[in-house]
């Protein structure tokens, strides 16, 4: 452990951790008062409104201006209602939709709940332009597949969350959309020119900081042209040619989580990846969702050490902790508008639905769920039409084990509804729903990022542009079967 305490205070300034449970435990609020920059909290960090608002005022009470981070992105990926799933569409309904008046305002409304619960930078929105269909870490958490659109919304994003006094964080810069892989997993490539990502990744960027986003978070991608073989995180040509000079961003560089594969492979271990990136130009640094205070301790020494050896400059620490500084100094000035509006995420997640052919209600049908593995960023959350059908039998089922007839028999007369997420590229999945569709009426329901894919035979092809509460509510009122 360091044995200077000015370098230290420096280095937790710098650190935007994470705990286990839904209390703080005493290393986390005792490193909170003395100096580290805050935490981010996951679903198992929540339990109910009143257990967080507790557990955030212990926090502010260890320190006033300790930032206190969530991913609420609404759509697929939430925290706050991670038990239910979010009663807000996400961001590629929202595109759908295409009024980037009603994304101010679910974004204005989310903002709203989060700083009445004591937390104050949301890392949200995500603006990545999704170009590739099978995308398996972005979809439908994207606006969509349009820089402009994309950009647009951003911008109403961004003034939405802080016309609460919650700090937005556009990411992943610069620009996730395009990747094939996961970066919790490995480290992907987009190997495209700058003049491809400045036409089509970065707009939205730009929007965000025209708009005075308050941070943005690095992508652990690999840009060869710009990053060489290092992660966009770790890359001064990204970081600071790009981002500040270029783009004119002038506030927190925030990284994704430092523990992702994307980055601690490169870099050898989570805390040599906190010196590479606060040495490539980023401020506050994620360091992940499993921590705990042996972690966080390393990440502090390293930085430390690498001050102290000469592989991180003492100027360029103290820049980043100053940028935070600036940060937390913002999030407690100002007046909060009133602006909350929670019923607002139902309709909107109905007016994004899309029908393509024509929709049987005249009776009941079977409903077959599709399976499919929820990405690292959503996590489990339920998904479905599950509680919003008026007493209609549901299944579920994993597409490349089950059998057509066996569906047939159990469906007996009636229509069978085929609900799933990127039902393209389950295994198995397109064979079964041809094969069910070539004896009995069908409708899919698609809850995930669509294709081009349609099924050959199908009555009506639905898609919700994501698998929220609110879009599951959404697609049982458009097939008629809302409780």
């Amino acid at each position: 452990m360091s044995n200077d305490p000015g370098l230290r205070r420096l280095a937790l300034g710098t650190l935007l951790g994470a705990f286990p449970g839904a209390q703080a435990p005493a290393w986390a609020v005792d490193l909170v008062a003395e100096g580290m920059a805050g935490h981010l909290l996951f679903g198992y960090n929540i339990v109910d409104r009143d257990q967080v608002a507790a557990l955030t005022a212990g926090l502010h009470a260890a320190r006033d201006g300790v930032l206190i981070a969530i991913d609420e992105e609404g759509g697929d990926v939430t925290r706050l209602a991670h038990r239910l799933g979010s009663p807000y569409p996400g961001n590629a309904a929202l595109g759908a939709l295409g009024d980037p008046a009603i994304t101010r305002r679910v974004y204005r409304t989310i903002g709203a709940e989060l700083d009445q619960l004591g937390l104050n930078l949301n890392l949200a929105p995500t603006v990545d332009v999704n170009t590739a269909d099978d995308n398996p870490i972005i979809g439908t958490r994207s606006f969509g597949a349009d820089p402009q659109l994309v950009a647009a919304h951003t911008a109403a994003a961004v003034l939405g969350l802080q016309s609460a006094r919650v700090a937005a964080c556009a990411k992943h810069f610069p620009g996730h959309g395009a990747t094939l892989a996961d970066s919790h997993l490995e480290l992907p490539t987009v190997d495209i020119s700058v003049d491809e990502l400045r036409g089509r990744e970065l707009p939205p960027f730009a929007a965000a900081v025209e708009a005075g986003a308050k941070s943005i978070m690095s992508a652990h991608i690999r840009v060869p042209t710009l990053t060489g073989d290092a992660p966009a995180t770790f890359s001064k040509a990204v970081l600071v040619d790009l981002l500040r000079t270029e783009l004119g961003f002038t506030g927190v560089v925030v990284t994704d989580a430092l523990e992702m594969l994307g980055a601690a492979r490169y870099a050898g271990s989570t805390q040599a990846g906190a010196v590479l990136a606060l040495a490539a130009g980023a401020d506050l640094l994620c360091i992940g969702a499993d921590v705990d205070e042996k972690l966080t301790l390393a990440c502090v020494d390293e930085i430390v050490t690498a001050v102290q050896d000469g592989r991180l400059p003492l100027a360029r620490l103290e820049e980043a902790v100053a940028r935070v500084q600036a940060l937390s100094d913002w999030t407690r000035q100002g007046d909060r508008t009133d602006r909350e509006e929670p019923g607002l995420g139902y309709p909107a997640a109905l007016s994004a639905v899309r029908v393509e052919g024509s929709v049987d209600r005249s009776s009941a049908p079977l409903i077959v769920q599709l399976e499919s593995e929820s990405s690292i960023a959503a996590g489990r959350v339920p998904w479905g039409l599950g509680p919003h059908v008026n007493g209609t039998e549901q299944i579920r089922v994993v597409a490349e084990q089950a059998a057509p007839d066996e569906l047939r028999t159990r469906a007996g007369i009636r229509p069978i509804v085929v609900v799933g997420r990127n039902v393209h590229r389950l295994p198995g999945a397109r064979n079964l729903v041809d094969a069910l569709a070539a004896t009995h009426p069908v409708t899919v329901v698609e809850m995930g990022w669509p294709s081009s894919w349609r099924p050959t035979g199908a009555r009506a092809f639905i898609t919700t542009w994501g698998a929220s509460h609110a879009n599951g509510r959404a697609a049982a009122e458009t097939l008629g079967l809302a409780a």
